[in-house]
């Protein structure tokens, strides 16, 4: 059509639509159309054709038609009001615009809008918190996602715990110790993006599921959308974190998969979604075996990367089975190719082991198969499988050589090539070595096959002793850690998990030689994933040690965020009766930052009411005079004596974001 010509010669006079290629950027100026850009509205007014076309003249004001333009410039040379509209696309639409195009559909929830910070420090916390719009509480936002100052900061080798003395950084002065972080880990996060943003090659989370039985106790009216909420805030920040060639992994269940795919394409676009696995968790016995309707033992690791066209993924294999298609057996397989005679794998294997052949196979599928599968790893250069190749898939040298191969049925033609094993035919068959099936995987010689997106293989029977704790909920094993390292990162990369836990990423990321930042804010006790990196260091033989030859060693430093206000919050919350929260109010009075509002004599006053409270009712009160942009203390008040900032917190604070430059 001559009017596209004329629009698109037009728009790329604008060097910003036209990609290095020479295309029109389309959909850069579908967006600029749809903001009703001034540069774009300006270039088609320069043309007379474009004018009369796209704008209506209404009492001498020209009227950008806009939904005209962009249904046009999307359609290209397909005609309005006819059957070549909907050529190329199906989908919903609304006023004749597919949704897709319309940029209109999206997640949404209530409190899309807002931070919500999270501060859960035990499992079975119940959380009561604000939620801060993005727009009307700017400020408060800004303080409260400022980087924190940091303390109790400790070096942990084998040589047990150590006086830090500083971070190791690289040529590029960025840290290259592993770290361990106790704290909120949305304030971690943000604390973390200075030194390390754009660095992390891989992060995993296994986040709270949002069951009702998990550790996100929100029990509100509005609980799935705090869960959205709380993800998505720190989804944001974990994107900035990730390099270009980055991805994340996240543990999910069926409850809230749908809603964090979309979440996910709304932060890193649905383009960027590599895979989505599906992980046995368990086996239909026990309890769960009569219940009724089909039995749920799955659940979800789903796959997102930064930049799809920067993702380079490594190749991982997983081990199966031994294959029984590969059941011939090459007798004379040292003599020339002439020469070799065929028989049965299993009439092979029997004169070997000089057993009757027909008591072999009544007992194949038991006594025999482990001793048949030695037998065919310790011969795998003798153990064809003999198939009908792909013609269309093979060089035309190799097509020939096929056909020659069926003049003479009973000859082994060899083709050699450089980079790709060789090509054995015999009568217009391929014989596959089952040598080309064996692989080193876990450090032991087995049959492989690239990895699927069903991981059935990932579930130890020891899971709850791995690392040397325990955690009575949602551990994950470091297998399957293990596999996700090995797909996304490479030895000395960073990666990060800031739902740490009981700490197997941090676990699995030190035996595999990885850079690892562990954030985690809930208390474990002696279950802790401080404790498990110890048991690492000295070289705790659960998990993977046996596969990657764990022997112990590396190091890690742990610091903490300074807790201020949410010192106060974890008394109240862990207080047992009214009278320890009166004492805990004391202490407020003179030490905590109150909510700018609160008149401390009328509360005083006002106590006999506070103590008709319900216990509960009393805990929330408190919670709610505290100013929650205070809960640790930010770096802008390192010096600020309120603060009491030790010298320690000072010379690590000032070394980690490095102040002094």
């Amino acid at each position: 059509m001559k009017l596209y010509t004329t629009l698109e010669q037009q728009l790329k006079k604008e060097p910003n639509f036209v990609t290095d290629s020479g295309e029109l950027k389309k959909w850069v100026v579908l967006n600029k159309a749809q903001n009703f850009d001034e540069e774009l509205i300006g270039l088609l007014l320069d043309d007379d054709e474009l004018k009369e076309k796209f704008f209506l003249d209404l009492k001498g004001a020209l009227v950008f038609k806009q939904n005209f333009f962009m249904q046009f410039l999307e359609q290209k040379n397909y005609l309005n009001e006819s059957y070549t509209v909907y050529k190329n696309k199906v989908g919903l639409s609304i006023d004749g615009r597919y949704l897709k195009q319309r940029n209109e559909v999206s997640l949404v929830w209530p409190f899309k809008d807002c931070i919500l910070e999270g501060g859960q420090s035990r499992e079975e916390d119940k959380r009561e918190e604000i939620f801060f719009n993005e727009i009307l509480a700017q400020d408060e936002i800004t303080q409260l996602l400022e980087p924190k100052v940091l303390t109790n900061c400790k070096y942990i080798d084998k040589n047990g715990v150590k006086r830090f003395d500083g971070f190791s950084r690289n040529e590029n002065a960025i840290i290259t110790d592993n770290l361990l972080i106790k704290g909120n880990n949305l304030l971690a996060l943000h604390s973390l993006k200075e030194e390390f943003k754009g660095k992390v090659k891989l992060i995993y989370i296994d986040p709270p599921y949002n069951t009702g039985n998990d550790s996100f106790q929100y029990n509100d009216t509005f609980n799935h959308s705090t869960w959205l909420t709380f993800m998505k805030n720190r989804l944001e920040v974990a994107y900035e974190l990730l390099s270009t060639d980055g991805s994340i992994f996240i543990s999910i269940d069926e409850g809230e998969l749908g809603y964090l795919q979309i979440l996910l394409n709304e932060v890193f676009g649905e383009e960027n979604q590599v895979n989505l696995i599906t992980i046995k968790r368990g086996s239909v016995t026990g309890h769960k075996a009569i219940n009724p309707g089909v039995v749920n033992i799955t659940e979800y690791v789903i796959v997102f990367c930064k930049n799809r066209a920067s993702w380079k993924p490594n190749r991982v294999h997983q081990k199966r089975e031994r294959n029984e298609r590969y059941n011939t057996f090459i007798l004379n397989r040292d003599q020339e190719i002439s020469a070799w005679k065929f028989c049965s794998l299993l009439d092979a294997f029997s004169d070997y082991k000089e057993i009757p052949k027909t008591k072999l196979k009544r007992q194949l599928g038991n006594t025999f198969e482990k001793e048949i599968y030695d037998f065919v790893k310790k011969n795998a250069d003798a153990v064809v499988q003999i198939a009908y190749p792909d013609a269309d898939k093979v060089s035309k040298e190799v097509q020939e050589l096929i056909k020659e191969s069926k003049k003479s049925p009973k000859q082994v033609f060899h083709h050699q090539r450089v980079y790709e094993s060789d090509i054995y035919l015999i009568n217009g068959q391929r014989l596959l070595f089952y040598s080309d099936r064996l692989m080193e995987i876990d450090g032991e010689l087995v049959t492989g096959e690239p990895l699927g997106d069903y991981w059935g293989d990932v579930l130890p029977n020891d899971l709850h002793n791995e690392g040397g704790v325990k955690l009575k909920k949602g551990k994950k094993p470091e297998k399957l850690i293990k596999r996700i390292l090995e797909i996304g990162s490479n030895e000395n990369d960073v990666v990060l998990d800031f739902h740490l836990g009981s700490g197997t990423t941090s676990a699995v990321a030190l035996k595999m030689n990885r850079q690892f930042i562990g954030i985690e804010q809930l208390d474990y006790g002696e279950n802790d994933s401080f404790n498990r990196l110890v048991n690492t260091i000295n070289g705790e033989k659960s998990g993977i040690s046996k596969a990657v030859n764990w022997k112990g060693g590396g190091s890690f430093v742990y610091f903490e965020l300074k807790k201020y206000n949410e010192t106060f919050i974890e008394q109240i919350q862990a207080a047992e009766d009214s009278e320890t929260l009166l004492k805990i109010w004391e202490q407020m009075k003179s030490k905590s930052f109150l909510n700018y509002n609160v008149d401390i004599k009328k509360s005083d006053q006002h106590l006999d009411e506070f103590k008709s409270l319900t216990f509960i009712d009393q805990q929330s009160h408190l919670c709610e005079l505290l100013d929650k942009n205070q809960l640790y203390v930010n770096i802008s008040s390192l010096s600020d004596s309120e603060f009491s900032c030790t010298e320690e917190d000072k010379k690590v604070t000032v070394d980690f974001y490095q102040l002094n430059k």
